[in-house]
């Protein structure tokens, strides 16, 4: 789905279209995104304010913030000539002062005499039979399946290769670990085995003495 975009906001889609039916409603949203560090007020008018109810019309956007306006076609008793309609609308937006409120908006907000900056999108409206949203609305859903299933598949293998990544990592950090548990274990074993010779050898020597020093055993006369 595409948009419209100026300094101030994106307008989105950048057509109103209008499953049209007699005597039934219709509506179409309009999503409403601020593209600046400022807050921005706008306003909907259309060359036909009698046809359409606009939910809201006026309203304040937080920076980088949206909002949603619901534009409602009032039913109507006859089909326009050829389907075709000549209605269109504008949205007016400029920026206004921090955590002002939509009914603190002075009345000259949206007058270009005010000497305020006022940027325009201006939207063409589209009728079209329920037959022919229904195949429109086919495609636009699997072109939209087929993008979210991308983007899934996208976001899968980026995970599979981070944990093979993280697999890989670990494994090498195991083999530092037993390394240095074997090394620990073979210094500690000659540590141990060269300090079990030194107390033979001085047990050894003990001995040895003891026994040189000794005094010979008396002999008795036969």
């Amino acid at each position: 789905m595409t948009g419209t975009s100026n300094h101030l906001i994106f307008v989105q889609p950048e057509e109103l279209m209008f499953q049209f039916e007699l005597e039934k409603q219709s509506y179409c949203d309009l999503k409403v995104a601020n593209n600046t560090e400022d807050h921005v007020a706008f306003k909907v008018k259309t060359t036909s304010p009698k046809k359409y109810f606009v939910r809201p019309n006026t309203g304040v956007i937080q920076p980088r913030a949206s909002c949603v306006i619901r534009v409602t076609l009032q039913a109507q008793q006859e089909y326009p000539p050829d389907m075709q309609c000549k209605d269109k609308f504008l949205l007016q937006s400029t920026t206004v002062s921090p955590n002002i409120d939509v009914d603190e908006l002075p009345q000259d907000t949206f007058n270009k005499d005010s000497g305020r900056t006022l940027e325009e999108c201006k939207l063409r409206v589209l009728y079209v039979s329920p037959h022919s949203t229904s195949g429109i609305s086919d495609e636009s859903f699997k072109a939209n399946f087929d993008t979210s299933s991308n983007q899934v598949l996208q976001r899968l293998k980026d995970e599979r290769d981070s944990a093979v990544r993280q697999t890989q990592q670990l494994r090498q950090e195991l083999e530092i670990l037993k390394r240095r548990r074997n090394r620990k274990r073979e210094s500690g074993f000659s540590f141990k085995f060269a300090l079990i010779v030194v107390i033979i050898g001085i047990m050894a020597g003990f001995l040895s003495k003891l026994l040189m020093s000794s005094p010979p055993l008396p002999q008795n006369d036969v």
